[in-house]
């Protein structure tokens, strides 16, 4: 197959989870295939990151994108009534650009990750899928509870817009998928819309064990710049700790992630290291005795878990979290809602080896289990082929964000 790729951010570097699922699909999906990449970017995307990329495309086309423009038409949407995340990601001149690069490349088949790239592929006379990748809408109303006056009006009016872009990609895509049942059940048209789970996987021997020194009791991944990864990181030091450091005073713990809000800087303190971006994330993992996820918005699947998990590390994580890894409590993963009980779960992985050991042990079973990028990919070859199959030819429809 010939198969355009459509993101609305480069895939590489790797450290935003978007980028992590299309960087290992389009790897993947390379060894069969004719894999052409059409990217928006707001920055200059380095060379290095446009050959690593070119060892799997066989042609990239890069569109910038202006930050002020785009903020431009987050304002202009928001007061025609239309997503501000698909405005932000849209240009006229940008949508030119991929036209062009569309009839270039003549593909069999059209992959768009996110409704943020709607607009550039609504109209394409090819077969074509679209990519949830996760249940934007749901992030977006889980992130209201957690503001107030204007914040929780604009994540409102946002949530809404969303809600019908994804209600609208069910009639414009030959076929749908999504990164877990639990974020496909929260799109509208879900039970008369088939949407494939396409699940991420884990690369098993870049995230394996590594002999490392125990240097920290506690660490937290993610990208620091991510509203979720911030209420984490805050609810972990904040709130969390303080009942760890009751029974384990000198427990020590590390935030590692690319980009800190100042936010996360200001919770640096003798016991607590925030490293900011890192090279290579794994020696953070391995050098804590537990890792912890305490989500509390956001949607989708943790890759920060998979990753721990599969580098042998016990997991500690809330119930938004699980209910998309699906992992088994108290069995592979331990699972708190509130500060003491996640404070709890974290303290009786410190205080007994035993328990720790024979979680890791189950936790490696678990994501080498279900979470194989070779199996995903797999899937996700047959839901290209089957929109190719059955492609009708879908009319152009009005978008109503």
């Amino acid at each position: 197959m010939k198969i355009l790729v459509v993101l609305p951010r480069f895939p590489y570097p790797l450290e935003k989870g978007d980028k992590l699922r299309a960087y290992h699909q389009i790897k993947s999906l390379s060894v069969n295939n004719e894999v052409y990449l059409f990217a928006l970017s707001h920055e200059k995307v380095g060379d290095e990151a446009i050959q690593e990329m070119r060892k799997y495309c066989k042609d990239i086309c890069v569109a910038r994108l202006s930050k002020f423009r785009s903020l431009f038409r987050v304002v202009r949407n928001f007061f025609t009534v239309r997503s501000m995340q698909i405005g932000y990601w849209d240009s006229a001149r940008a949508r030119a650009s991929y036209r062009e690069f569309e009839a270039k490349t003549a593909p069999d088949v059209v992959y768009a990750q996110m409704v943020r790239v709607i607009k550039y592929v609504a109209y394409s006379p090819y077969p074509k899928v679209l990519d949830f990748q996760d249940a934007l809408s749901m992030n977006m109303e889980r992130r209201m509870v957690k503001h107030r006056s204007l914040p929780y009006f604009a994540l409102h009016y946002e949530f809404k817009m969303l809600r019908s872009a994804e209600y609208n990609a069910c009639s414009i895509f030959d076929a749908l998928t999504i990164i877990s049942e639990y974020d496909a059940e929260a799109i509208p048209q879900h039970k008369n819309t088939v949407i494939d789970v396409v699940p991420n996987g884990v690369d098993f021997d870049f995230f394996a064990p590594l002999p490392t020194p125990k240097s920290y009791d506690v660490v937290f991944c993610g990208n620091m710049q991510y509203k979720p990864n911030i209420d984490a990181a805050k609810f972990l030091v904040c709130d969390i700790m303080p009942i760890v450091w009751r029974s384990h005073p000198e427990a020590r713990v590390l935030i590692a992630g690319a980009t800190p809000k100042p936010s996360v800087l200001k919770l640096a303190s003798d016991k607590v290291v925030v490293s900011g971006s890192v090279s290579d994330i794994r020696p953070c993992y391995a050098s804590s005795k537990v890792f912890v996820a305490p989500m509390r918005i956001g949607s989708g699947l943790q890759n920060k878990l998979l990753e721990a998990m599969s580098m042998g590390i016990p997991c500690v994580t809330t119930s938004l979290a699980n209910v998309s890894l699906q992992a088994e409590v108290g069995k592979d993963i331990l699972v708190g809602d509130s500060a003491e009980s996640l404070a709890s779960a974290i303290v009786t992985l410190l205080d007994n080896q035993q328990v720790a050991e024979l979680q890791t042990a189950n936790a490696s079973l678990f994501v080498r289990s279900h979470f194989s990028w070779q199996a995903s990919c797999s899937q996700l070859e047959a839901v290209l082929k089957k929109a190719i199959s059955n492609h009708s030819g879908h009319e152009a429809v009005e978008l109503e964000e």
